[in-house]
């Protein structure tokens, strides 16, 4: 039992034997604000029905009842509706004692959940190289797995590409006019940064013949209706879907490019799906489900023969899912991939992680599977987030303004190199070791910086704030990783040795040690808060302040030199266990930690 289940059980107890009324409410407890004695605090307001007194004279009696029949507080105080609790000694070194031998996580289920929760993410378009804005996604996606899986659920990583359609036609159609034959080996290029640069090309092209157009007197939309770019863009996106030979080789030989591509971007994340979907395998089952729901009365079609829903009674508006061509649009081919994973996996859940940018657009796809009478619809869950911005502002693909994946973790390696070179942090490694250590902090500081935002915000990245050893951030976490895993090497004390020594139940904590106690803690509901809410920042927040209240702790109280054999055995323990649970949170971000720096 935690140290909270302790105190709620102690005061529903309270309760029965105080008043006559019976309390049958939840009992809210928080962390006792910095200005006031205590570590939790009791809300008395809630209480108040049951007690048929005023907050101060309950806080009084309950606080009389826990100080006289319990051990569980030294003191307590009252301010208005709250009652500040002091936790006896006793209880934080009986709650270290117990979580203490354990290492594995103590929020984890004796087994599996028996729950199957898919994650979709990055789900790329194949017109052109991972980015920024790709990382935050992937970043999120693979943090959220691993605390899935840490609470017992089976997770299946999914990835839709998006591998057809007007964009891919477009970068086609620019390698057809402008490419001269090129290939990755020609060019030494990747793959998919030579695809993106073909896309960046024709939209250059398109720009120009708008204007060009323009300036001859015709109108935006007319320009844009009478480009013959984008005449032979519709026509090659047809050409694919009825299956012409050239297209379809010319279309399969550009996205193979394309995976390599980022094959290699993948690797270097550490990330591999379990199970890739293509919008060109299904979005003929996805034409196939709309032409359905056209006979049932749940589409209907205009007089050019697209195909439209009729959403206005639900408060959106009317949705296009077929176009007057014939040919599908995003939505007809999410249509088949969700039909398609729950026929795969029965999934108890499926999490779409996608930008903001599309809120709009999976509130109609849940809503019209609703209508399509899909049991799964209630079990889809899309994890918004906002869009990363650089210093510079917002980034465009079709202008080629983006800041490419590959580039930025290349270059947060670089700087990782640079700051922890100048900070004289490599002494005594190897040069292995160091390189090694180069990629953890450049990759850590990325994914920490990322992650630590709520996924709901926009986010600004810096790269330079990133990277600071003494800021919010994820060398600043590692490095007081490997300056206790010093700590703990020159005790000359073995892993089991630290962990099987007993703690004496009169042991006087300082205040420090039990500031580090409760926040180790908090461990499981901040993974509880962070499964339930799909927010990981939770968990980057955590353990930043683990870290941070370690480094206090260490600053004020000598471990190896403490003023007696009982304090040196204790500080040496807790400093194992700060180690752990910092390297368990990180973990669950998917960023490693040094043992040495």
């Amino acid at each position: 039992m935690d140290i909270l289940q302790q105190f709620t059980e102690a005061v529903k107890k309270a309760l029965s034997v105080l008043y006559t009324n019976h309390y049958a409410g939840e009992i809210s407890f928080q962390k006792t604000r910095k200005e006031f004695d205590g570590e939790v605090t009791l809300v008395v307001f809630p209480l108040l029905k049951t007690s048929g007194k005023n907050p101060e004279v309950t806080a009084n009696d309950i606080g009389t009842y826990l100080q006289q029949n319990t051990n569980l507080i030294k003191k307590f105080n009252f301010v208005k509706g709250f009652l500040n609790l002091s936790v006896a000694d006793s209880v934080w070194i009986n709650y270290f004692s117990a979580i203490l031998p354990n290492d594995r996580f103590s929020f984890e289920n004796a087994g599996s959940s028996g729950l199957s929760v898919m994650i979709e993410y990055p789900s790329p378009n194949t017109n052109k190289p991972l980015h920024l804005g790709h990382l935050r996604n992937i970043f999120l996606g693979s943090s959220l797995a691993e605390i899935l899986k840490a609470r017992g659920h089976k997770v299946i990583h999914a990835c839709l590409y998006n591998d057809r359609g007007t964009n891919i036609s477009k970068s086609m159609l620019a390698w057809k006019l402008f490419g001269n034959g090129a290939t990755p080996e020609s060019t030494g290029k990747k793959g998919d940064k030579l695809v993106g640069d073909f896309y960046v090309q024709y939209s250059t092209a398109y720009k120009k013949e708008v204007e060009d157009l323009k300036q001859k007197g015709l109108s935006e939309e007319d320009a844009e209706k009478q480009s013959a770019l984008a005449k032979q863009v519709n026509d090659l996106t047809v050409a694919w879907e009825n299956d012409d030979k050239e297209v379809r080789e010319l279309w399969k030989t550009m996205n193979n490019w394309v995976y390599q591509g980022f094959d290699k971007t993948y690797n270097s994340l550490g990330i591999k799906a379990d199970k890739n979907y293509y919008e060109s395998d299904v979005y003929n089952l996805g034409k196939q489900t709309v032409l359905e729901g056209l006979d049932k009365g749940i589409f209907y079609q205009k007089e050019d023969s697209s195909v439209w829903i009729d959403l206005t009674t639900d408060g959106l508006d009317h949705k296009l899912v077929l176009r007057s061509n014939g040919t599908s649009v995003y939505i007809t081919q999410d249509i088949a991939t969700a039909n398609e994973k729950d026929s795969h996996f029965k999934l108890d859940k499926s999490i779409y992680v996608v930008g903001n940018e599309q809120d709009y657009h999976f509130k109609v796809l849940f809503l019209i599977l609703k209508k399509l009478g899909r049991k799964y619809a209630d079990n889809l869950y899309h994890l918004s987030y906002g869009m990363v911005e650089l210093p510079t502002g917002k980034m465009k693909s079709r202008e080629g303004t983006v800041v490419d994946a590959d580039d930025l973790i290349e270059g947060m390696i670089d700087t990782a190199r640079e700051t922890t070179t100048e900070l004289g942090k490599t002494e005594g490694l190897t040069a292995t070791e160091a390189g090694n250590l180069y990629k953890m902090l450049g990759l850590g500081a990325l994914r920490y910086f990322i992650l630590k935002v709520d996924p709901k915000k926009k986010m600004l990245f810096d790269p330079a704030e990133s990277i600071d050893f003494n800021g919010h951030t994820g060398p600043f976490i590692q490095y007081t990783h490997a300056r206790i895993q010093s700590v703990i090497r020159k005790s000359n004390l073995q892993v089991e040795e630290i962990k099987a020594m007993a703690i004496a139940t009169d042991y006087v904590l300082h205040q420090k040690e039990i500031e580090l106690i409760y926040l180790l803690s908090d461990f499981k509901k901040i993974i509880t808060e962070a499964e339930s809410t799909y927010n990981p920042a939770l968990v980057a927040n955590y353990v930043y302040e683990l870290a941070k209240a370690y480094n206090s702790f260490y600053h004020e109280l000598s471990v190896l030199n403490a003023d007696n054999e009982q304090q040196k055995l204790f500080r040496i323990q807790i400093s194992y266990k700060c180690a752990l649970t910092i390297k368990q949170a990180m973990q669950l971000l998917c960023v490693e930690v040094p043992e040495r720096m």
